[in-house]
This record gives structure tokens, C-alpha cells and sequence, in this order.
């Protein structure tokens, strides 16, 4: 195809791993999750994993970066970054097509839009002094150190800052760079009204078939703190079993928060569109074959 990979995206609830692992099924294609929260092990109902449906006319569709660290592990874009980069390459090899899908718009962005990443700890004192120069100091510093950014990171203040500080601080801090892929974007489209109601179905669901039980589990192992900073369905669920809230405000207030999360899903992808990323939009109640077709069109099978 004309493309280096293909990304399935969208708000939560818009049914993209379904269509992921059908498209992969038809061209031959390995799924690469892009979700913060399911890499992690055990959190399963809550995450929305559904792993029943990497099974397609019963052949398992391979996928990668699910159940892949501990609940309570430090995971964050800059690992999200060396696992895609590791995983993308082995795809590559085996002559298979790479299939990102998810809803982290964060690790989307950064592994298909050519990022450099930095891990370690932050030099404060470099920091606060970079902060108080002026845009046009920072580009210029930028451009003495020889370092290549993308456009958006070039005009953004705060970004200038953290290469700076990054490349000629003393604090030593681990770094890598992704190429920009050639992606073919693909989004789920899905009107609010039927968002809100696939999401209140979703979680009753959810709730019926173990996810209570999933985080009483987890917050034996990992405790509150951490489930809860995991936020949505595991904050609030741990908000309720540790008797911050009784059942029915949990779910009230859960549903609302995961809606919330839905407009700020679609925030992001409107805010890629506005930099000039062209996402295809493709209507959620299309057939799913015709919007393999439509896809394979635009990937130029």
C-alpha cells in the first residue's frame, strides 16, 4: 500500500477494535494497541480489552502492547514510544501491515508524527531560566544546537523548552527519536446521542459481568492511590468500595466522567485535523465491509 501504516481512531465506544481486527483479517495486518491503560495486566474489563474480538472466522488476529506490564508500573509515552518503535520494525519484517488502533491520543500522535522522546528526571533550575526567554530566543537556541522539530513543536513555547533543557542539561536523560510515518488515518465517526447511549449500555454491561469484582481484586494488590489515579471505571469503582460513594451515584458519576473523556478524545483528533492531519472519517452504522473497502481504496491496496 502507499502507506506506512494504517490507525484506527475515535472516541471510546465507537466500535474500533472491531473494525481493526476485521480490516487486519482481510489485508493481512497485526494490530498495535494504542491505549494507556491496557497495557496493563489484570485490567481487563475495565479497559475495555475485549480480547474475544482478536478472533476473526476463527483465526486469531495477532496483536501487541496488551498485558504487557503490572498494574502500579510506571508506564508513560516515552516507554509507550521504544515498545511501538520495537513492535512496528518486527511487523515490517514479517511482511504484515501495522494497524495502530486506540484512543490515546497522546501515543498516537507521538509515534506516527515523528517525536523525539526524553526520560529521566527534568533539570528545574534550566527549566525556569529557559521559561523566561522569549519564543524567538528559544528557536534560535534550537536551531544552534543542530535539532530537528516538527513545525508544531517548533511554535509551541513549552515544547522548545523541555528540548533545550533536554539536550545541554547535566542530568543525564535517555533519548529517542520515531521518523514521521506515512499514516493513513482513519476515524470512527459516531453522533453524540448514540456515544452516550452505546456508553451507558457499555457500562452496565461492564458492571454486570465482573468489573467490580475486577477492581476489588486489583485494589487488594496495587491499593486505592493507584487505582484511582488510573481514573474513569477504576477511580470510581474504588470510590464506591471504599465507601466514598454509594452504587448508584457511582454510576451516575462514572458515566458522566466517561463521556467527558469522550468530548476530549474528540478535542484531540479536531486538534490534529487543525494542524493539518487529514483523518477519513468513516460513519460508525456503514456495513463493516464497505468500510474495508472504503479503506483498501484509500490505502491504494
Amino acid at each position: 500500500m502507499n502507506y506506512d501504516i494504517i490507525t484506527i481512531l475515535g472516541p471510546t465506544a465507537s466500535g474500533k477494535t472491531n473494525l481493526a481486527t476485521r480490516l487486519a483479517y482481510k489485508i493481512g495486518g497485526e494490530i498495535i494497541s494504542a491505549d494507556s491503560r491496557q497495557v496493563f495486566k489484570g485490567m481487563d474489563i475495565g479497559t475495555g480489552k475485549d480480547i474475544e474480538e482478536y478472533e476473526v472466522k476463527g483465526k486469531l488476529i495477532p496483536y501487541h502492547l496488551i498485558d504487557i506490564v503490572n498494574p502500579g508500573e510506571i508506564y508513560n509515552v516515552f516507554r509507550y514510544a521504544q515498545d511501538f518503535g520495537r513492535v512496528y520494525e518486527a511487523i515490517k519484517q514479517r511482511n504484515n501491515i501495522p494497524i495502530l488502533c486506540g484512543g490515546t491520543g497522546l501515543y498516537i500522535s507521538a509515534v506516527t508524527q515523528g517525536y523525539d522522546f526524553y526520560d529521566g528526571e527534568p533539570d528545574e533550575d534550566l527549566r525556569k531560566e529557559l521559561e523566561k526567554k522569549d519564543i524567538g530566543y528559544l528557536q534560535q537556541k534550537i536551531n544552534k544546537l543542530g535539532i530537528k522539530l516538527n513545525e508544531s513543536d517548533f511554535y509551541n513555547k513549552r515544547r522548545l523548552v523541555r528540548h533545550i533543557e533536554a539536550a545541554i542539561s547535566k542530568n543525564k536523560r535517555k533519548h529517542i527519536t520515531l521518523p514521521a510515518l506515512n499514516t493513513l488515518y482513519i476515524g470512527v465517526s459516531i453522533d453524540k446521542e448514540t456515544r452516550r447511549k452505546k456508553i451507558h449500555k457499555r457500562l452496565i454491561e461492564r458492571l454486570q459481568n465482573g468489573m467490580i469484582e475486577e477492581v476489588d481484586r486489583l485494589l487488594k494488590e496495587v491499593g486505592k492511590d493507584v487505582l484511582i489515579s488510573y481514573g474513569l471505571e477504576y477511580r470510581y469503582v474504588t470510590l464506591y468500595l471504599i465507601g466514598k460513594m454509594n452504587y448508584d451515584d457511582m454510576i451516575i458519576e462514572l458515566e458522566r466522567a466517561i463521556n467527558r473523556f469522550a468530548k476530549r478524545q474528540m478535542t484531540w483528533l479536531r486538534g490534529m485535523e487543525r494542524k493539518g492531519i487529514k483523518i477519513n472519517w468513516i460513519n460508525i452504522d456503514m456495513p463493516t465491509d464497505e468500510k474495508i473497502k472504503i479503506i483498501k481504496e484509500l490505502a491504494d491496496f
